[in-house]
This record gives structure tokens, C-alpha cells and sequence, in this order.
């Protein structure tokens, strides 16, 4: 049996089927086919799934003969359909297009005016980096066109070609001009702008945490009147955002100085720095490493008070005092910041302590989750910045929550160290309130209500004053009996019947001293000193320097006078020079 061409007997009847259409419509092709009718001008359109339409058109020419034609085009729609996927735009890409409409919205609009034409010229050159020869152009135009629709736009371009510039003397003036444009077009949507970018400036002015931070400071308060003044601004929320970092920064600095006064063992001085973190930043991103501090340093009290030596009834009560203090700062990091990193440790330290652990509610660690949840983990593009361009720690900032946007009253160290000092004495002092012995002259009130009154004695007057005069030995070696001189004692009017005998007792110059006396001090012979006399007379003060005589001219043995004697050492003159060297030294005359 031959083989056949085709594989299955299928194949080969749906072959010999194609064959016969063929053949069959190849000589439908060849027959005489009939005019058809005369029929008039006809338009039929039909519309496919995939938004293709499809315009079919049937027309008679001028010999009757119809011509047909065939258009398509294609339709969009806008609205979604199954199975279509939605292009969803970053954040990046919706400010650059808002940034671009801001820029353009004036584009194309009255061109060949010449205000629009510098203001179009000068924002050309500040996208080019021309950034004084913007500003020239929008001075021009500011000083040529004062009534120009476009005025508010140029003092707000001329602003942000300061800010764009850089550096300090141009940051300093891009402020000037954006506070400026505050001033004079206050309730323009652009001045929410403008007072974000003061805040921008000192943003990006500010310092690490451990060096000048006046600058954080400053965009705090800027923040600050930015949600203050303009709370429908669509800026709010990256407001927000900022205020949260600067935050973070000021925190951070409060934090680092109280770390370092820790290692001092300043506790007041802690206590008073870390409650200032807990009062002011409560999204600090090391919240809980702030609470455990201040447990620790109230724990450091009470240690200190342990070792002192004091009754032991005030000593406890200082010592629970501190140690609840603690606890509740270790309580609060448990309970608010279960998900921090540091939660584990403040539970030891409850443990440690004897007291009972508490649990967080389901609200509280919802919160607590999504608050560390929030912060951003590091780059190796932010390390790179924070190691080589010294700038402030905003990573970890949190990016969900209310910033404080009212500073509470700061805790400092003269006022923890005044409470502890109250706290000190009110201890002590309920301790002796309580417990404080009674006097000895005094007795308890139960027996002074049982005891016998006792017979009161008549008071007698007591012996009158005396004076008593001691002998003592004298010159001559005699001896002589003490002698005793009575005197009357004056009694006070206010005193009755009571008095006080007062014996002062002399020596005699005549007694001898033995048993019971006492020697006499001083020398033997007590004869009166003569008279001091009276100085001499100081002499009057001479001056010692005398001036130097002229020496005596004698006539010489031939009738000449003789030359008077030249002092070498006074004086000097041409023919007579002065001593010079070891010469000054010798005092003999040469």
C-alpha cells in the first residue's frame, strides 16, 4: 500500500474540503454577474470592543458605477476598564509637575507684553544657574511695570533666586525678601510658601545637636507660625515633618548633656535635663533610653540616702520616695513604649526592685508600634552625609504624631535641688513631730493629773553679799590672817524674798600662801615703774649726696694758676675720657 502525503485521514478530508471551495468560488469569480440596482448614497459605522470605528460609505458615480470606501479610527476612553492597570504617581513626580505648572501657568499668556517678557526672560535664567542676572531682569521689570499683573510673582521669583543661590549672606537676604513679601501680599496662597522657606533657611543652616544650636531653634519657631498662621496650607503636612526633625535635634542635645552630667554624678542636674526631653519632645526616637536616665538617677538618690547616717525613720521615707519615682519613670517606658528597643531593660529593673511588671493595653502597643514604625532606617547615602558633612541627625525622626507646639515650663537644676532640700526636711521633721522626747523638768500629763500636789516651802532671803579679801605674802616675808569684808546685798524691786551672794575673793599682800591658797602671779617686787619718758628729738633728715665742690685754685710756683683736679669718674670731655670697663670697679683714685 502506498504511503500517503498526508498523516491521518482527517487531515486529508479537511484538505480536499479547501480544495473544492476554492475551485468553487474560482468560478463564481468567472460567471457574468449582473449589474446591481441603482441605490442611493449609504453610510454604515460599526465600533469594535478594542475602540476601533470602522466608517463603511457607498457612493454612485457619474456612470453609475457605486464606489465604496472604508475609513477606521481609533477612540480612546477615559474611564478605567477591567483588567487596565492605574499609573501611580511618587510624590517626587507630583511636586516637580506642580513645582513646572507654578513655574508655566503664566506661560504662553500675554507674550509680546514686555512686563511678561522679562518676567519670562529672568525665570529662564534661574533655571539656567543666572541667578544675578535674573534678579536684574525682575528689578527692571519691578521698577518699570510697578502695576503689573506679575508683580507678586517677581518678589516672589527675586526670593527664591536668593534661596537657590546659597550660602549664608544669600540665605540671610532670601529671608529678608520672603518676609518682605509676607508684608505686602498677606493673604496671598504664596505666603504660606514663603513662610515655609524661612523655616527652610534656618533648616538648612542648622548645626549637629553638640554644637551651635540657635539655628534649630529659630526653624522650630518658624515652623511653628507656619501651622499657626496657615492651617489649610496644603504645606502643612511637610511642615510637620520638619518641625518634627528640629525637634528630634533638640531633643537629642538635652539628652547628651544629660548623659554627660550621669558620668558627674550630678543627679540634679539629670533629673533636670531629662525631664525637660519627657516634658517638651515626646516623640524623641530614644524616648525610652531618656525614661530609664531618669529611673536610673532618682534610683542614685536613694542609694545616696542609704549611705548616710541618719535616723532611720526619715531615712525611709526619703527611700521610698526615690524608689516610687524610679519605678514610675521604668512603669512609663513599659506601658507607652513597649516597642522600643530598650523596653526589656526598664522590666529588669521593676523586677529588680521587687515590684510588679505592668502590661501595656492592646491602644498602647498599637501606638507604640506604629510610632518606631515610622522612623526611616539608615542609608548608606545618609551616614555618608552625616559622617563628611557634619550635619544634624533627622533619620530616625518619627514621621507620625503632633509636635509640641508649645514649650512647657523647662525643668532646671536649682529647682530639683530646692524640692529635694524640701523634701529632705518635711521627712525629717514629721519624724521628730512624732517622736521627739519631752523635756526633763516636764513629766507626762497622766501622772501630773494623778500625783499629790506637793507643800510649797516658804522662801527665806539668802545671806547678803560678801567680800573676802586673801592676804598674801609680801616683800618682807611677814604673815597676816585673810580679811573679810561684808557688804549689803541690793535686791532687785522685782524679785521677791529671792537673791544671789557673790564672793570675790582678794589676796592679802600680808598672807602667806599655803594649803589651800593660791600663788601669786607676777614678779616679787611690786614697786611702781618710773614715768615713761619722752622721746628724743629725731633729727632733722640731711641729704647725704652732697654736691661736688670746685677745687681750690693755688697759685703755682711760677705765677700760673694750676689747673684744677678732673674727676674721671663724673665727668668727660676730649682730653679726659671716663672709666671704662673694669675701671668703674675700682675704687681707688687712679
Amino acid at each position: 500500500m502506498p504511503r500517503s502525503f498526508f498523516p491521518t485521514f482527517r487531515a486529508a478530508l479537511l484538505a480536499g474540503a479547501s480544495v473544492a471551495i476554492l475551485s468553487a468560488s474560482s468560478a463564481l469569480a468567472q460567471a457574468p454577474v449582473a449589474p446591481p440596482p441603482t441605490v442611493p448614497d449609504q453610510k454604515q459605522t460599526t465600533t469594535s470592543p478594542s475602540g476601533v470605528t470602522t466608517t463603511t460609505s457607498t457612493t454612485t458615480d457619474a456612470s453609475g458605477k457605486q464606489v465604496q470606501s472604508v475609513s477606521s479610527t481609533m477612540s480612546f476612553h477615559r474611564g478605567k476598564k477591567k483588567g487596565e492597570e492605574k499609573v501611580v504617581q511618587t510624590k517626587d513626580t507630583k511636586k516637580d509637575i506642580k513645582n513646572q505648572h507654578k513655574v508655566e501657568s503664566l506661560a504662553g499668556v500675554d507674550s509680546k507684553l514686555p512686563d511678561k517678557q522679562l518676567f519670562d526672560k529672568a525665570v529662564v535664567a534661574m533655571n539656567k544657574g543666572h541667578y544675578d542676572i535674573a534678579r536684574l531682569d525682575l528689578q527692571t521689570m519691578l521698577n518699570t511695570y510697578p502695576e503689573s499683573q506679575y508683580q507678586m510673582r517677581a518678589k516672589l521669583a527675586v526670593a527664591d533666586s536668593w534661596y537657590k543661590e546659597g550660602g549664608t549672606a544669600a540665605l540671610t537676604q532670601a529671608e529678608s525678601e520672603y518676609a518682605d513679601f509676607r508684608v505686602f501680599f498677606p493673604n496671598a496662597p504664596e505666603a504660606a510658601e514663603a513662610q515655609m522657606r524661612i523655616g527652610d533657611i534656618y533648616f538648612r543652616q542648622m548645626d549637629r545637636p553638640d554644637r551651635d544650636y540657635s539655628r534649630a531653634t529659630h526653624a522650630e519657631e518658624e515652623y511653628r507660625r507656619m501651622l499657626t498662621d496657615y492651617p489649610d496650607s496644603t504645606l502643612v503636612p511637610q511642615a510637620k515633618q520638619r518641625l518634627r526633625e528640629v525637634q528630634e535635634v533638640l531633643a537629642t542635645r538635652e539628652s547628651d548633656i544629660a548623659s554627660y552630667y550621669s558620668t558627674r554624678s550630678n543627679f540634679a542636674a539629670v533629673i533636670a535635663r531629662y525631664q525637660t526631653v519627657v516634658d517638651t519632645y515626646p516623640l524623641y526616637s530614644h524616648m525610652d533610653d531618656v525614661l530609664i536616665g531618669l529611673g536610673d538617677a532618682y534610683e542614685s538618690e536613694a542609694r545616696y540616702v542609704r549611705s548616710l547616717t541618719l535616723p532611720e525613720a526619715g531615712k525611709a521615707r526619703l527611700e521610698q520616695l526615690y524608689d516610687g519615682q524610679a519605678a514610675e519613670s521604668y512603669r512609663k517606658v513599659v506601658l507607652e513604649h513597649s516597642a522600643a528597643q530598650h523596653a526589656e531593660d526598664a522590666r529588669d529593673r521593676l523586677a529588680a526592685m521587687n515590684l510588679p511588671i505592668p502590661e501595656p493595653t492592646p491602644e498602647q502597643v498599637a501606638a507604640s508600634v506604629a510610632l518606631e514604625n515610622s522612623r526611616a532606617s539608615y542609608r548608606f547615602s545618609d551616614r555618608a552625609t552625616l559622617l563628611f558633612l557634619h550635619k544634624a541627625d533627622t533619620v530616625v525622626a518619627a514621621h507620625v504624631g503632633d509636635p509640641t507646639m508649645v514649650d512647657p515650663k523647662a525643668t532646671i537644676a536649682p529647682t530639683v535641688l530646692k524640692r529635694a532640700n524640701d523634701e529632705f526636711k518635711d521627712a525629717f521633721a514629721a519624724k521628730t513631730s512624732a517622736s521627739a522626747p519631752l523635756p526633763a523638768a516636764s513629766a507626762p500629763a497622766a501622772d501630773t493629773a494623778t500625783a499629790p500636789a506637793a507643800p510649797v516651802a516658804p522662801l527665806t532671803p539668802a545671806a547678803p553679799l560678801a567680800f573676802t579679801e586673801v592676804g598674801t605674802s609680801d616683800a618682807g616675808g611677814g604673815t597676816s590672817s585673810g580679811v573679810t569684808t561684808a557688804t549689803p546685798a541690793t535686791t532687785s524691786p522685782a524679785t521677791s524674798g529671792n537673791s544671789m551672794g557673790v564672793e570675790i575673793l582678794t589676796p592679802s599682800r600680808t598672807a602667806t600662801p599655803g594649803a589651800g591658797m593660791l600663788k601669786p602671779v607676777g614678779p616679787p617686787n611690786r614697786a611702781e615703774l618710773p614715768p615713761v619718758e619722752k622721746p628724743a628729738v629725731a633729727p632733722d633728715v640731711m641729704n647725704d649726696i652732697t654736691a661736688p665742690t670746685a677745687a681750690a685754685q693755688t697759685p703755682a710756683a711760677n705765677g700760673k694758676n694750676a689747673k684744677p683736679v678732673f674727676d674721671k669718674a663724673d665727668e668727660s670731655s676730649s682730653k679726659h675720657k671716663k672709666k671704662k670697663g673694669i675701671k668703674k670697679l675700682n675704687p681707688l683714685p687712679q
